[in-house]
């Protein structure tokens, strides 16, 4: 499955991988990972580390989670970058609006 989640023991973290390409045939799987949650979650990391492909459609994602999550409240890290993917998110100005490690 090209995403899987994790909730932390505390129920708090909400963390989603993506598998593979990450772009628009994931859309769906993306926002159900993060929409069935309960109002527990707090934080979300969403986990980049399988992660070959980003496009324009999976940015799009990134910030529907991050209005989801509260906006510029919001409590989003994008972790385990490859290069190309980092290059990426480097372009579109991302690192202003989420924490990329």
């Amino acid at each position: 499955m090209p995403i899987e989640t994790h909730r932390s023991d505390d129920g708090s973290t909400l963390t989603i991988c993506v598998d593979g390409r990450f772009d628009f045939s994931t859309h769906q799987a993306f926002r159900d990972a993060y929409e069935h949650s309960d109002g527990s979650v707090s934080c979300y990391v969403v986990d980049l580390s399988d992660t070959t492909y980003l496009d324009s459609s999976a940015l799009g994602m990134l910030l529907l989670l991050r209005d989801h999550a509260g906006g510029d409240g919001a409590r989003i890290s994008i972790e385990n970058c490859n290069s190309d993917v980092r290059r990426i998110l480097s372009i579109s100005n991302f690192e202003q609006l989420f924490s990329i490690g």
